[in-house]
């Protein structure tokens, strides 16, 4: 069989937690959704509170203190919010991609540093950073072993393959502007289970979804890809693949609107973008840098883009006619995303106002 485009965007809504706020537990829920992009320290908040029944930020803030939860460089080379266990995973199945990443970029290669000398630094490196360590702090331990380290560097190198994960610094959303970082232990994984087991994981929160999609998300060769499925249980349709026992919903179940955070991962899992982003949209919602705007859900696809106002409302910019049904059900979870931002940060993604210049705006209410 095969899957409408509907049915495709049904099946991410309810693997994301999306159709309906869940009553879980926070571990459960990042367990089910797999990768939250952490680029923006708010955006893993917003993203749980879309998805968690009675979300306390509280909770997310805890979680991140006791390492239940990680923040670290793994998928596409950005940072991501994850389990624990499945930090252990990913990072050994993303370590060849990290290194080569930064160890083969000509600003590293324009270094008086060898591979060799840098891998060596590593086994000091998770020693110091047994305790969080700030950015100046790690740097003068590796200039007192290489001197010079560059910028980028040795550092930039190290931060992203060397397995440290982000340590809280405080702040509004537990991660400041000036991040530490901080070793964990993770047990060695061949490469090979490591790939399979996180392609398993991403099918359980994206599925059904093709090696293109895989491709997308990971950024792992498409052939790596191809012979981790072939290691593994699945079900296939077409040329989508998933986990066994696993249902697709039907197309017309209904799905509430929401106010989507700033680079949520839904957006950024596929190939096909318009599973969730109209193709009209694209280029308006990822900016021609990267920068994913926060987005307004309306059933089911991208609609608009929302940000907060000066005197604490929620702007939301329509690129297309919505009804008023579809108007208040935005403006009661604005209503509710106020009282979280207001807690923290009201002028969550500030910076980023810059491109809501020249939006095609259908329509502009604040909420």
């Amino acid at each position: 069989m095969t899957f409408t485009a509907r049915q495709l965007n049904r099946a991410t809504l309810d693997r994301q937690m999306l159709l309906r706020r869940e009553p879980v537990g926070l571990p459960t829920a990042v367990h089910r959704v797999v990768a939250i992009q952490a680029q923006e320290p708010a955006s893993p908040y917003i993203a749980l509170w879309n998805r968690i029944e009675g979300f306390d930020p509280a909770d997310l803030d805890e979680a991140f203190t006791s390492g239940v939860v990680r923040k670290a460089s793994l998928m596409r080379i950005t940072l991501h919010a994850v389990t624990a266990a499945d930090h252990e995973v990913f990072h050994h199945a993303m370590l060849p991609a990290l290194r080569a990443s930064r160890l083969y970029d000509k600003r590293f290669k324009s270094m008086n540093v060898t591979i060799e000398q840098t891998d060596a630094l590593l086994e000091h490196l998770l020693e110091f950073a047994a305790a969080p360590r700030q950015k100046a702090e790690i740097e003068e331990l590796l200039h007192s072993h290489v001197g010079d380290v560059g910028e980028p560097g040795v550092w930039w190198a190290l931060r992203t393959y060397g397995g440290l994960v982000h340590a809280p610094t405080g702040g509004p959303w537990s991660f400041g502007l000036r991040p530490a970082y901080r070793a964990v232990t993770t047990e060695p994984r061949e490469h090979p289970a490591a790939v399979a087991e996180t392609l398993r994981r991403y099918l359980t929160g994206f599925g059904p979804a093709t090696v293109l999609d895989m491709n997308q998300f990971s950024m792992l060769p498409r052939t790596t890809i191809r012979e981790a499925l072939a290691s593994l249980d699945l079900v296939r349709h077409g040329d989508h693949y998933d986990v066994p026992d696993r249902t697709v919903p039907d197309e017309d179940v209904p799905a509430p609107p929401r106010l989507m955070a700033m680079w949520d991962s839904t957006l950024l899992a596929y190939a096909d973008r318009s599973r969730i982003i109209p193709d009209e949209y694209r280029k308006l919602v990822i900016r021609n840098n990267g920068d994913t705007l926060p987005t307004l859900l309306v059933d089911g696809h991208v609609a608009g883009v929302w940000r907060p106002t000066e005197d604490g409302g929620v702007e939301a910019t329509a690129f297309h006619a919505l009804d008023e049904e579809q108007w208040t059900g935005l403006a009661d979870e604005a209503a509710a995303l106020r009282k979280l931002l207001g807690d923290r940060e009201p002028q969550v993604y500030k910076r980023y106002a810059r491109w809501w210049t020249g939006l095609p705006a259908h329509d502009v209410r604040v909420l």
